[in-house]
This record gives structure tokens, C-alpha cells and sequence, in this order.
């Protein structure tokens, strides 16, 4: 019987879509807190439309923070810091409306314990050397490239605000093409055509070669599909046109869609908040795994109850890949892995400042060297251990 073809999507989103945005300014704060006191509680959200920008949550600190001035620079390094964006760190107005955390949960997480309740995922494949799924590594780095493009001037006409998304088509298991390809991005009125409603097909053209052309070269054929701001223009964009709000982008965030995603979001939230730091277990514990050749697919899962340290379980699911059982895979991850709040924030170092840098792109499949959640330093222990059963 042959393999079953199908196709699969993810999409992404660039550092100046709404949500990102939001993203970036609750982690810009978060990594400010860590700055100048490492045992920071924060627990901060942002939301942003036209002309505005509300911050608030819980934050517990020794040290100030200068809310509008940090969130000022970051608007205006993303690019919104011109009028014809609709939107301006000049001139936006800015709300403040944080407070501190909450002494009931305090007295739990002060002893070790976890920060809330609530069931985290992290996974890793072999797709890519990323170890990550194909269509989503490929949106994220279109996203990248629409970004690298419109700051190097290179395409002098787009704005902060952009999307992609990649179909890729699978014999089997096995990735085997690009089938189509989603760029959308915000752009001045200068590349419309007369009737001023659509793009030039000369301006199309020029996107799809300078962003798409770099990354996806390997995986497009004759028979790929593009879409590039299909409603034909994409002028008014970025706040002006749509609200954002931290913690929306959950997926853009993690795997793209390829497996279940927990209970929570990440930026804005200090590392005593298991919907952060167990999430980078989680992908830490797996990607060695995969790295290990334990398996060709793993999928991680923690569960917390707050004020409590230890996880209430521990899930694997390989789904028929690996070399041993699921449950042997556990019991070597329970031995090799620091699974308490504590032992996590201190295995990954995670009271660094790090974390405005997770907030666009991807938390995962990223080659930062503070991201120590990518890292396959447990490998080679993995390996040999799994050897001797």
C-alpha cells in the first residue's frame, strides 16, 4: 500500500503585526524587571489600537521600570515611528495600569512551588535540523526575511505589519514540497496600480523573489502557489486597522498547529509561571530525545497544581517512532531532567533578561545561544543510557 499524501499549513506573523507588538512590550518589561532584580514576579499584558496602548497585570519588584519609555523604544524599533504607518511611539497615547502580584499566590510560589495549575507541551521532530516542523520553520523565517528586507531597505515600500504561511505537501511522514506560499504585508500607496486598488503585478513579483526566493529555494516547483496580499492592497495595517493583545499568537509561538498546545500563553510571564518555563522544558526534553535518535517524533507533557513543585505527570508520546518504550522514556527524563519550577529555572537559566527575544519569531527552533531550551547537551547521556536497558 502506498503513503497517504496530505497537506499540511502554519502560518506567522512579523515583530510589527498588533499581537506581536503586545508580545514584544509585556517581554521588553519582563526583561527590564529581571534587570534590576532577577526575583521579579510579572505578569504583564498589553493590548494596542489606534492611537493607544494599555499595559496591565501583576508585577512584584525591588527595582523601577520606566513602563512608557520602555514601551515607547520598542515601538519605535519594530518601525512604527511615522505617521503614514497610522501608528506612532511619538504620539500614541499610553495607559499604565499595573499593579502587584497577589499575596495568595505568593506564599505558594515563595516555597518552590509552581505559579498556577495547568498542562504544558513541547515536541521536536526530525523535519528539519531545527528539529522542528517544516511549514512552520518556513513561515517564521519568511516573517524574518519580510522584516530583514523592509529594515535593510531593500524593499523600501513595506511596512512593520506582515503574515505568512506555508502549505507543505507530505508522501507520508516525509515532507516532499512547498505546495503554496502566503505573503501578506503592509506596504505605502507608492506600488498600487491606477485604480489604486491592487499592488502592481511588478511590485508581487519583486516580494515573491526577495523573500520568498531566499528561503524556500529546494522545496517550490513549477506547480507552487503564491498568494501576496491577495486582497490586492494591504495600506492601512499594523494598529491602525486591527486591535492586539499579548498571548494571542499561542500557535505562531510554539509548533504551528502539528501538536495539542497547553493551557496557557508565554510573554509578559516570569519563570515561576510554569505556562512558560515547563513549556521550554518540555521542548528541551524532547528535542534531546529526538537529537538522541530515540525517536523521530516526541511529544512532551507537564502538569502542575499551584503552590506545588513536583509535576503531577509526566507524558511521552513518540507516536510509533521510537527505539524504546514510551514509558522507559520517561523514567530517563524523570532521572536526567530538573522537572520542578526551581530545577527548571535554574537548569535553563531563565531569571536572565532574555525574553523580548522569544516574543517575535518563535520561542522554538531558534539558534540564539541564550535559548538554552534548544540546546542537545543531554543527548549523548540519553543515548547511552537507553543503550544499557
Amino acid at each position: 500500500m502506498s503513503a497517504a499524501k496530505y497537506y499540511f499549513s502554519s502560518e506567522s506573523v512579523t515583530e510589527g503585526h498588533p499581537d506581536k507588538l503586545c508580545d514584544q512590550i509585556s517581554d521588553g518589561i519582563l526583561d527590564a524587571c529581571l534587570t534590576s532584580d532577577p526575583y521579579s514576579r510579572v505578569a504583564c499584558e498589553t493590548f494596542v489600537t489606534m492611537g493607544l496602548l494599555i499595559i496591565g497585570g501583576e508585577i512584584t519588584t525591588r527595582g523601577f521600570i520606566h513602563v512608557h519609555d520602555i514601551s515607547r523604544k520598542i515601538i519605535d524599533e519594530i518601525g512604527y515611528n511615522h505617521p503614514k504607518y497610522g501608528f506612532d511611539f511619538h504620539t500614541c497615547a499610553i495607559l499604565n495600569a499595573i499593579h502587584s502580584q497577589s499575596p495568595d499566590i505568593s506564599q505558594g510560589v515563595d516555597v518552590g512551588g509552581a505559579g498556577d495549575q495547568g498542562i504544558m507541551f513541547g515536541y521536536a521532530c526530525n523535519e528539519t535540523k531545527e528539529l522542528m516542523p517544516l511549514a512552520l520553520t518556513l513561515a517564521q523565517k519568511l516573517s524574518m526575511r519580510l522584516t530583514e528586507v523592509r529594515k535593510k531597505n531593500i524593499l523600501k515600500y513595506l511596512g512593520p505589519d506582515g503574515k505568512t504561511q506555508v502549505t507543505v505537501e507530505y508522501d507520508g511522514d516525509k515532507p516532499v514540497r512547498v505546495d503554496s506560499v502566503v505573503l501578506a504585508s503592509q506596504h505605502t500607496e507608492s506600488i498600487l496600480d491606477r485604480s489604486g486598488k491592487r499592488i502592481t503585478e511588478k511590485a508581487r513579483q519583486e516580494i515573491i523573489r526577495q523573500v520568498a526566493g531566499p528561503i524556500l529555494k529546494g522545496w517550490v516547483d513549477k506547480n507552487t502557489k503564491y498568494y501576496v496580499n491577495q486582497t490586492g492592497k494591504f495600506v492601512v495595517g499594523g494598529p491602525q486597522s486591527d486591535t492586539g493583545m499579548t498571548g494571542r499568537k499561542i500557535i505562531v509561538d510554539t509548533y504551528g498547529g502539528s501538536v495539542a498546545h497547553g493551557g496557557g500563553a508565554f510573554s509578559g510571564k516570569d519563570p515561576t509561571k510554569v505556562d512558560r518555563s515547563a513549556a521550554y522544558m518540555c521542548r528541551y526534553i524532547a528535542k534531546n530525545i529526538v537529537a538522541a535518535g530515540l525517536a523521530e517524533k516526541c511529544l512532551v507533557q507537564l502538569a502542575y497544581v499551584i503552590g506545588h513543585a513536583e509535576p503531577l505527570s509526566v507524558m511521552i508520546k513518540t507516536e510509533g517512532t521510537s527505539v524504546i518504550s514510551e514509558e522507559i522514556l520517561v523514567k530517563l527524563v524523570r532521572k536526567n531532567f530538573q522537572l520542578t519550577p526551581k530545577g527548571i529555572i535554574e537548569s535553563l537559566k531563565l531569571r536572565r533578561p532574555i525574553y523580548r527575544m522569544t516574543a517575535a519569531y518563535g520561542h522554538f527552533g531558534r539558534p540564539e545561544p541564550e535559548f538554552l531550551w534548544e540546546k542537545t547537551d543531554k543527548a549523548q547521556d540519553l543515548k547511552k543510557q537507553a543503550s544499557r536497558l
